[in-house]
């Protein structure tokens, strides 16, 4: 399984599409079998759920995502487990033991305003 978590400064970033990049993590047999970081090749609507997709992504971890990404994610059987803050080490431990915990979303876009923590 092939995880993405958005990445800023070695913590987990506050908006997964606008993030400078992402550390990707293959777990395997409840480890991590690989971890490579990649950058964010640009923000544009409907973009990241293929090219993820085409990467063999299964979860993404993020501070915050729209609810209209989450549901193009979810048309690609890919997982968004949003409102987690923290180091990226910390992240990928917390989800392979099960212990990560999602929370709202850092991001509201709701009101049309684009606010991010």
């Amino acid at each position: 399984m092939i995880v993405a978590i958005a990445s800023e400064n070695g913590l987990v970033a506050g908006h997964f599409g606008r993030c400078p990049g992402y550390v990707l993590f293959e777990i395997e047999n409840g480890g991590i079998a690989w971890k490579k970081e990649i950058a964010n090749p640009g923000h544009e609507p409907g973009f990241l759920p293929p090219y993820l997709a085409d990467l063999g992504v299964q979860c993404i971890i993020a501070g915050g995502m729209g609810s209209r990404a989450q549901t193009l994610f979810a048309e690609k059987g890919i997982e968004t487990c949003t409102g987690i803050q923290g180091p990226i080490d910390e992240a990928i431990k917390d989800y392979i033991s099960g212990n990560l915990q999602p929370g709202p979303s850092s991001c509201d876009h709701s009101s049309g305003v684009h606010n991010c923590e």
